[in-house]
């Protein structure tokens, strides 16, 4: 019976720590969010081709690159955060998902210099001479984007979604959703190396639907539910 008792303060430590990792990996997932209005924030840029000879606010892009930094930050937060947990049932593919999420938040950043890198030049009154290397700094933007958002996150997807299958830590049906979501980004990126399609094209589109639902939903279980028991986390 005493030994009963003193076990319960630690099984109770243990539950309370593995809640509050599920947590904070669950918030920054919900945080990987908010670089949604980029897609209306780098319009201009995107679609004028001479935009850096251009002139006017530059604010939007500014502040994309912000929101994408926050972005990359969490990124990582999510590996280091999850890495304690997703290391019981497979230590290997743990560290392979931590580098991932590592290299995804490298490439978002490599993304954000590139347009930084316009609004210097565009402010520094470069003109007409400057349109080419506007176009190059915008090419580079589009991989960076291509292979950091669309590429890696298949992998994490997949890594993530495996040790979290197999050690049934969430309701399996969430992992489904990425594994089915990241070959057809892989599909679209590949196509797109290859010139088959344009690096916007309909595999990518649902693809990224189908990732984006997962990452949402698994960042909403964590906040909300947590980690199911299970023999990793010795519930």
């Amino acid at each position: 019976m005493t030994a009963t008792l003193k076990s319960l303060p630690t099984e109770r430590v243990r539950m309370d720590s593995l809640r509050k990792t599920a947590l904070v990996a669950g918030v920054l997932y919900l945080i990987t969010f908010v670089s949604i209005p980029t897609l209306a924030l780098y319009g201009e840029v995107r679609n004028d081709p001479n935009f850096i000879a251009g002139a006017g606010p530059d604010t939007p892009i500014i502040l994309g690159g912000v929101l994408e930094v926050i972005v990359a930050l969490a990124c990582i937060g999510t590996g280091v955060a999850l890495y304690q947990v997703v290391k019981r049932q497979n230590e290997g593919i743990a560290l392979g998902f931590v580098g991932a999420r590592i290299l995804e938040a490298a490439a978002i950043f490599a993304g954000v210099v590139s347009l930084l890198a316009i609004v210097t030049v565009r402010q520094g009154g470069w003109g007409e001479d400057a349109v080419i290397t506007g176009q190059a700094l915008l090419a580079l933007h589009t991989w960076t984007t291509l292979l950091g958002q669309g590429f890696l996150p298949a992998v994490n997807a997949l890594l993530l979604g495996w040790l979290l299958y197999k050690a049934r830590l969430v309701p399996r049906v969430l992992p489904l959703i990425g594994f089915i979501g990241a070959p057809l980004l892989v599909a679209s990126v590949a196509g797109s190396l290859f010139g088959l399609w344009a690096p916007l094209n309909p595999i990518g589109g649902i693809g990224a639907l189908l990732l984006a639902v997962w990452e949402f939903s698994l960042g909403v279980w964590l906040v909300v539910k947590g980690f199911k028991p299970s023999p990793v986390t010795g519930r």
